[in-house]
């Protein structure tokens, strides 16, 4: 495990690769209102492990378990399907095709919010990616095409088609001249932190967010700060092999960077969302990234307390079991974690 303290903390990053991109939204009240119009729609649980809480040597350990999230296994259902909603609301996504690249279940979303408001879905996957999950994203209808060996490459296919067809590209990360899709996309997280901050009655001490393109992280965090200020100490976690996040509060500034493919292939993105970077650089304490042998040790831990996931889904709880008290944890730590997908997705 490798620690990088925020110094962009309450103030953050002033980089010129950043100017113009919006923070993330922190008030979840559009999304509820929208989201509670679906039939599928309802609260995901808020477990409470005390065998989690004895292996890490804390008071409190409270798991927020999207792996029912509306039938598709993982908090992604609240990102494109928000987004597709959206449009439906305003009468713009029956007939559109929804272009976007996906290693997991981004591509689950897009292709079941499609489905369900008259529209298609094209998902561009990279060759590394299973075949099961192709066939996973055929059965909501979508179209598949394979394109590059990781997944950047896949998305600049995607992003490519989308421009030269006349189809509207849903990513869930943000790039210099593309936010306001991501923006809302994210809008649609805040649900889940929504329903957290409903049920607990004071706040966690320690947040434990994992990050691939930083999405989910960073509008968990802008809502934690929202609703209970500076209270609680907000950890984001990734692979050690795709450092998109800390690599850039190291640098500054948005980097791009390198490594080999991850186990925990839902978090293996290089380059970080910048909506995502501006509002973590704001609103976390500290990056810590991850070993292989981390991330395999957080998800055996999950499933011997019956919260079976994959080494993405439990990679916040491999980041508090590696850093324990060097994070600061201990005997009065109240945790919460996000359980982010479900075993076999």
């Amino acid at each position: 495990m490798k620690i990088t303290e925020n110094p962009f903390r309450g103030s953050g990053i002033s980089a010129p690769d950043l100017s113009g991109i919006p923070f993330p939204a922190s008030d979840p009240r559009p999304a509820l209102d929208l989201v509670a119009r679906c039939p599928k729609a309802g609260a995901t649980p808020l477990r409470r492990s005390e065998g989690l809480a004895a292996a890490l040597g804390v008071c409190e350990v409270d798991v927020k378990d999207e792996r029912g999230r509306m039938g598709l296994g993982s908090f992604k259902a609240l990102g494109a399907a928000y987004v597709i909603a959206c449009d439906a609301a305003a009468g713009r996504a029956a007939g559109r095709t929804y272009v976007t690249a996906s290693a997991g279940n981004h591509g689950l979303s897009v292709a079941a919010g499609a489905a369900a408001f008259g529209a298609r879905a094209r998902i561009y996957i990279a060759e590394t990616v299973p075949e099961a999950f192709a066939e996973r994203l055929r059965a909501f209808g979508a179209e598949v095409r394979r394109e590059g060996n990781v997944y950047e490459q896949s998305m600049a296919a995607a992003a490519r088609d989308a421009a030269e067809e006349g189809l509207d590209l849903l990513s869930d990360s943000s790039w210099p001249g593309y936010v306001e899709r991501p923006h809302r996309l994210m809008e649609g997280y805040l649900i889940l932190m929504a329903e957290v901050v409903a049920e607990m009655t004071q706040p966690p001490t320690h947040i434990f967010l994992q990050a691939g393109v930083g999405g989910l992280a960073a509008a968990a965090a802008a809502h934690a700060r929202a609703a209970w200020g500076d209270a609680p100490r907000i950890i984001v976690v990734e692979p050690e092999v795709a450092p998109a996040l800390a690599g850039s509060i190291r640098a500054g500034r948005p980097v791009v960077t390198e490594g080999p493919v991850s186990a925990m292939g839902r978090l293996d993105c290089k380059e970080p969302s910048l909506i995502a970077l501006k509002g973590l650089a704001r609103d976390a304490d500290l990056f810590v990234t991850i070993t292989e042998a981390e991330g395999a040790a957080g998800a055996h831990l999950a499933a011997a307390h019956d919260l079976a996931s994959t080494p993405s889904g439990a990679a916040g709880l491999a980041g508090a079991l590696a850093g324990g008290a060097d994070l600061g944890l201990g005997p009065r730590s109240r945790v919460l974690l996000i359980l982010s997908e479900e075993a076999q997705a």
